[in-house]
């Protein structure tokens, strides 16, 4: 059975016909207000960018998003999880002061701000799935508190899944700090042969899971929580990730984004922003060029359905010259395998219709 996918692209010539009114024509015709009850406590999930991030979703579309739950006589507020990293978004002190830095703040979108998973992360809920990787998973006390909750995505590709979206969100955006890391457990990095013994990583690790011996770097793996801090910040890029590992890291994502929605699973909205598809997830401290231009917005209550709608419609694109993409630029071509040339994102996808989180065949609309 298809799912339907709702798009709207970005031209505009005239204010009946802006970016803002096509949001909310795309809520309404999406059907993503009857999700939602009167009074619901409705949490509106998206990624506050690390600091030094600025490809993040426009505070100001955010802001539309608010004022149509509202519309619906409920009580928004915008959500998001702690980081296993030790960024500017570890605890929720630091969290809620990137996210104010990044326009996040009360007189912008209209909303308050909740970090769900507590003021150090440890505010979660044990959901019990029963499938190939985990018996039952984490996930943020507050996320499965909401009445329902509306994802907001800010689609672009990723190193270790190939892109991110809907799914992502849902898997390590409402997961707890322990969740996060139960996901990670299978992706920790390896020290390669070309190691210059520069001790970059030992600084930055930190659980102190590094150190030097005989001129190069050693990871102790047991103590290792896999936040990858390590490889963003090697000089010399000596530090790799075991490719083999990313099918169970990205099948372990696709549970965890199922824990997050069993039990609201119809009380759930999408939305995925097309816009700024850079090659790396909003959680580095960095924007690098987008891969392809700027393609529109999507909504679906079938989050796979909805990532894959995404992810066809970004491989459409010609590549931009000068962006990260080492091959694939024309038209058809597969974007993200064109950077994560050793990452295929469509597991994520398979693996999520599998387990029964959506349906990667759909119908797109275009509004």
């Amino acid at each position: 059975m298809k799912s339907t996918v709702y798009f709207t692209d970005l031209i505009s010539r005239g204010k009946d016909d802006s970016k803002v009114k096509k949001l909310e024509r795309l809520f309404n015709r999406a059907k993503l207000g009857t999700k939602i009850r009167e009074n619901d406590l409705v949490g509106i999930k998206l990624h506050f960018g690390e600091e030094g991030n600025d490809s993040y979703i426009n505070p100001v579309f955010v802001r539309i998003i608010v004022d149509m739950v509202r519309k619906q006589k409920a009580k928004p507020f915008l959500t998001d999880t702690n980081t296993l990293y030790h960024g500017s978004r570890h605890n929720s002190v630091d969290h809620l002061e990137t996210a104010i830095k990044h326009g996040f703040d009360y007189s912008v979108s209209g909303a308050p701000i909740v970090i769900a998973d507590g003021i150090r992360g440890d505010n979660w809920v044990t959901v019990e799935l029963g499938l190939k990787h985990f018996e039952k998973v984490k996930i943020a006390g507050d996320i499965l508190n909401s009445d329902s909750l509306i994802v907001l995505s800010h689609f672009k590709g990723h190193g270790m899944s190939g892109f991110g979206g809907a799914i992502k969100n849902l898997a390590m955006g409402c997961a707890a700090i322990p969740g996060k890391l139960e996901q990670h457990e299978c992706a920790k990095p390896i020290v390669a042969s070309s190691c210059s013994g520069c001790g970059t990583c030992v600084g930055s690790c930190p659980v102190s899971a590094i150190s030097l011996y005989e001129g190069r770097a050693v990871i102790e793996y047991q103590d290792c929580i896999a936040c990858n801090n390590c490889l963003d910040i090697c000089p010399d890029s000596c530090l790799e990730l075991d490719w083999a590992a990313m099918k169970p890291f990205m099948e372990k994502m696709a549970e965890y984004a199922w824990g997050a929605v069993k039990n609201k699973h119809d009380r759930m909205g999408y939305v995925n922003f097309l816009l700024n598809i850079t090659p790396d997830c909003d959680c580095v401290s960095w924007s690098d060029r987008p891969l392809v231009p700027d393609i529109g917005i999507l909504a679906s209550t079938d989050p796979v359905a909805l990532d894959q709608a995404s992810y066809d419609l970004v491989n459409q694109q010609p590549g931009l010259e000068n962006s990260l993409l080492i091959h694939c630029h024309a038209p058809g071509e597969d974007k993200f395998r064109g950077v994560w040339e050793n990452v295929d994102g469509l597991i994520l996808l398979e693996y999520a219709q599998k387990i029964g989180l959506g349906s990667r065949n759909y119908e797109l609309i275009t509004i």
